[in-house]
């Protein structure tokens, strides 16, 4: 069972939930990441999220977003969630950390403080086919124009980060 850790709008810990209790309306809020990695062609890799989730299934997203759980940080929590979903690891940056609410049904949503982090990596990727359905790394104009024509694709977390990393990325 994973413990989430909950938390309040500054992202101070105040509690510890069960991950699908933190999800169920109303949805708790709790700390969350989400790994954006580029290669060096400045392509970002994006994956399907599997058909069998329960929130947002077959939805295109970042390369990686899940929640540090209790006892965990978040840098020891972003190398662990990595492997496991797409095996491999890399050097990883925090660029910064929003707050964000959406409702994927009437039965659950997000609610969550997410911590974004971006890496570079231009080894083999090895999904694990229970979280990943599809991944492929794209050319980011191509992105934001498919995010823009059909946004329905695309989880309510990675089209609000989206922006903020490119900006991130642009100016380094």
């Amino acid at each position: 069972m994973d413990e989430l850790i909950i938390v309040d709008k500054n992202d101070n810990e105040i509690g510890y939930g069960e991950k699908d209790e933190c999800h169920v309306h109303p949805a708790r809020l709790h700390r969350a990441f989400s790994i954006f990695i580029f290669n060096s062609k400045g392509e970002m890799l994006i994956h399907k999220r599997s058909g069998s989730k329960k929130t947002w299934p077959g939805y295109w997203t970042n390369a990686c977003c899940s929640h540090p759980r209790k006892g965990e940080g978040l840098e020891e929590a972003t190398t662990r969630r990595l492997q496991e979903e797409l095996g491999f690891t890399c050097p990883l940056t925090c660029l910064f950390s929003f707050y964000y609410k959406a409702d994927y049904d009437s039965t659950y949503g997000e609610h969550e403080i997410d911590h974004v982090f971006a890496g570079k990596y231009d080894g083999d990727v090895r999904p694990d086919r229970n979280e990943v359905e599809e991944f492929a790394f794209v050319l980011t104009d191509a992105l934001l124009e498919d995010v823009q024509r059909s946004p329905q694709k695309y989880t309510p977390w990675f089209k609000k980060a989206l922006p903020k990393v490119l900006e991130h990325i642009a100016g380094k």
